[in-house]
């Protein structure tokens, strides 16, 4: 597995900036007047408040390892009164979850994490006040189910939030993987300014544009809804867990034929992990599905990106302008852009 091979930081000192007086439904491009940017100043990393906004979480035991671990790290910790919750397989009831989102918006911690993915997120969506979450400045962090609200929030309001880590799968296991935990760091203190990994299967590339994606199922799911960004000359990562390469292929195609593939400058590939393949494919794999990427959609694609439901892996603001270029071996995503 390819793993970051420059990922320290270079002393950024930027705070992801978001600009919320836009019309929602809003097209995000180079010049769409947003900011997509950083404010220069340090971003507020005291501490983290911890929701469960998805599936229920099985082990209470988990999240206050996770939250040991993050103190060490420097970060005050408190958790939502429903963290732990159980409603069927959900964290609690929609309006429980619901709730929890809000009076995340409205305490003092600035990052919002969550405990775990799982599902749920969806059917929040329609309900959630989406400028309240944008002007409470938040930095919210999750991924795989959490997907639906960093998108839904990109496309609502324009806001910057975060894709990475969440607190039981990489905080509260037996074992913390060390980059994971200095990437999050970094990032939520706003001193990474490049994320440089390797890549055996990159197109050349050298492009700014807006950081958005996340899983790839997810981000699916959203198409035809207001909760899909509307980027134009963006940065698409995507990633995705027990899917074999066809279902991966057949969202691609969806996407594709949607019309959103191209209209991005680039498709980042993260990693699509614990699929199986079967004897009847008689050579189709991953490998192949991206090939048909390449002479279909006529977008640079770019793999490795440590990303996805693995141990390794970075945390990305969705929303953000960045840069991305390729060498041989390697790619460079840049993530202050305003000292580059």
């Amino acid at each position: 597995m390819s793993t970051p091979k420059a990922a320290k930081p270079r002393g950024a000192k930027a705070a992801a900036g978001h600009d919320h007086g836009h019309d929602h439904g809003h097209e995000c491009s180079d010049d769409c007047g947003h900011d997509h940017g950083h404010a220069h100043a340090l971003p507020d990393a005291r501490g983290i408040y911890l929701i469960s906004p998805s599936s229920a979480v099985r082990d209470p035991a988990t999240v206050d390892l996770a939250r040991e671990r993050l103190q060490r790290q420097g970060f005050k910790t408190a958790v939502d009164r429903t963290a732990f919750a159980e409603h069927q397989r959900f964290a609690g009831t929609d309006a429980q979850r619901l709730a929890s989102l809000t009076r995340a918006a409205k305490q003092k911690l600035p990052i919002v994490m969550v405990t775990r993915g799982g599902y749920g997120m969806g059917r929040l969506l329609p309900a959630i006040d989406w400028k309240a979450m944008a002007d409470s400045g938040k930095r919210f962090v999750g991924m795989s189910d959490f997907t639906a609200f960093n998108l839904g929030l990109l496309a609502q309001t324009g806001a910057v939030s975060y894709t990475g880590a969440s607190a039981v799968a990489d905080f509260g296991g037996k074992k913390v993987d060390d980059l994971t935990e200095a990437l999050f760091g970094e990032v939520m203190r706003g001193e990474l300014e490049i994320l440089s990994f390797e890549t055996q299967d990159a197109d050349p590339v050298d492009c700014r544009g807006i950081l958005w994606g996340g899983n790839l199922a997810m981000l699916t799911s959203l198409v035809g809804t207001p909760y899909m960004p509307k980027v134009r000359g963006g940065i698409l990562f995507l990633e995705d867990v027990a899917e074999h390469p066809y279902r991966i292929e057949r969202m691609l195609i969806q996407l594709y034929q949607a019309g959103i593939l191209g209209r991005q400058k680039a498709i980042v590939l993260g990693r699509f992990s614990d699929y199986k393949l079967a004897p009847h494919d008689k050579g189709y794999d991953l490998h192949e599905a991206v090939a048909w990427l390449r002479r279909t959609v006529k977008v640079p694609v770019v793999t490795g990106l440590p990303y996805g439901h693995v141990a390794t892996k970075a945390t990305l603001p969705i929303g953000q302008k960045v840069g991305l270029a390729t060498e041989p071996g390697l790619a460079h995503l840049v993530l202050d852009e305003h000292h580059h």
